[in-house]
């Protein structure tokens, strides 16, 4: 099924002041006691919503990630939280680890949105891949394992370096990923930007929006390890003790938005890399957990995703099935249209059927 059939709309209510930032939804994962966690790329705080009516999240709360991560840079600038994930009483969060380029804007002449243009900035609170516990809804600093009294509990984040983490410092020597890492590319100019996560087991997945090279997407695949308080490091896993596994996708040329795990499936919500509207797609890659290392992969299409003329840009996406009761995706979107923004605090999401 390839149509872009939405079941139902789901409305999320926020509160009066994240309601600038409702526009800018990038990550989302509905954990397993039924709350949607949602991660914005303008903030630094992870946003929780409870399910109040069959098609309403509301009771917002939030939770600021330097309360529980030690943050590069002030808590004031930005993460870009592009990834949210859940798995053993933790919420992982993945920054997009990306350069970013200044945009023009309006009020200014065109001679300084040129210069503006000519701008790339390193924002080192970009560069958080990082755990919290989250136990009854909450999350917290540390904490007992609830079934298991001799494990603890630790927020901890991949350990920050001048390259921006111990995941850049590895990749900067990569045939394929260094020389945009070198070259100070922005994400948005197909340069190196992480915008998936899924968690199976103690694997992480990182889905990159781009670069995607010749038209291949590319999917990384690490490991980690405490080694010491509130830390972890990369444990050596590919060919030749590598720190990393790398996967080349055919995604009809398109970069990877977001990924989520269905079983020992890969669910990929794929858009452009470049600043595009669409197309944006919905991909299954099958048994995508036990991938081979190069090789090449073609996931299967499952779904077409609607976009908008300059909004409406799918961003995150979450299974459903606990809430619906059939197979299905909430999927959300950045710079929402008008017709999304209820009142002045929400904006809907879509619930897709999932083959």
């Amino acid at each position: 099924m390839h149509n872009s059939q939405i079941i139902k709309q789901i409305i999320l209510s926020f509160t009066e002041s994240f309601r600038e930032y409702r526009t800018d939804i990038s990550g989302v994962i509905l954990t397993p006691d039924r709350y949607l966690w949602l991660g914005s790329d303008e903030t630094a705080s992870l946003e929780r919503l409870t399910l109040i009516e069959e098609n309403k999240f509301a009771e917002h709360q939030q939770y600021k990630v330097a309360d529980f991560l030690n943050l590069p840079a002030s808590e004031n600038e930005e993460i870009d939280i592009e990834g949210l994930a859940y798995t053993d009483y933790y919420l992982w969060l993945v920054g997009s680890h990306s350069y970013k380029r200044k945009k023009p804007k309006p009020d200014k002449s065109d001679q300084k949105n040129v210069s503006r243009l000519a701008k790339v900035e390193i924002e080192s609170n970009r560069y958080i891949l990082g755990r919290i516990p989250l136990i009854d809804g909450h999350l917290v600093a540390s904490c007992q394992h609830p079934k298991d009294a001799n494990l603890q509990l630790t927020s901890a984040k991949l350990e920050i370096t001048k390259q921006g983490n111990l995941l850049m410092s590895a990749l900067v020597s990569d045939p394929h990923l260094g020389g945009f890492i070198q070259a100070a590319i922005p994400g948005k100019d197909n340069g190196f930007d992480i915008e998936g996560l899924a968690i199976y087991q103690n694997r992480i997945f990182l889905g990159l929006r781009g670069p995607v090279l010749r038209g291949w997407a590319i999917v990384l695949e690490i490991e980690l390890q405490n080694h010491s308080p509130g830390l972890m490091k990369l444990i050596p896993m590919g060919e030749g003790n590598k720190e990393y596994k790398k996967y080349f996708l055919w995604l009809n040329g398109l970069g990877i938005r977001d990924l989520c795990l269905d079983g020992e499936d890969l669910l990929i919500l794929a858009g452009p890399t470049m600043d595009l509207d669409g197309p944006v797609q919905i991909y299954r890659w099958q048994n995508g957990v036990n991938p081979s290392e190069n090789m090449l992969n073609y996931p299967q299409l499952v779904q077409e995703i609607p976009y908008g003329n300059r909004n409406d840009h799918a961003e995150g996406m979450t299974l459903f099935k606990d809430i619906l009761g059939v197979p299905s995706l909430l999927v959300v979107y950045d710079s929402p249209a008008d017709g999304r923004l209820i009142d002045d605090r929400s904006v809907t999401a879509d619930i897709f059927p999932l083959s």
